[in-house]
């Protein structure tokens, strides 16, 4: 997986960097066709943001958060984008569809 960490306004330190390449090994457990991951680190009067922009197998999934303390966006964000990737997982493995006509056929 390819990983670009940009920052606006703010120097990515190689402390921020470590801690982003860490928290993204989460989303690579759960889903391994993820093929790159843009993160933007921003500071924008006081509340710090962060985005992401993954870029799977035939999709693109993005999230944004914006916290105080920028390691608490990076939280944040991760989880959105965790769950995002899971539910993609699941939409592509079928699991969706195959419970639906389960339920149809069972009502």
């Amino acid at each position: 997986m390819q990983i670009n960490i940009t920052g606006h306004h703010i120097e990515v330190t190689p402390a921020l960097r470590a801690y982003v390449n860490e928290k993204l090994q989460r989303i690579s457990r759960h889903f391994d066709h993820v093929i790159s991951t843009d993160v933007i680190l921003k500071v924008e009067n006081h509340p710090k943001q962060a985005e992401a922009k993954i870029n799977a197998a035939g999709k693109s999934l993005f999230a944004q958060e914006s916290n105080d303390d920028m390691y608490a966006a990076i939280d944040g964000l991760i989880d959105k984008l965790d769950k995002q990737v899971r539910r993609y997982k699941d939409r592509v493995r079928g699991n969706h569809a195959n419970g639906v006509k389960r339920a149809a056929s069972l009502g």
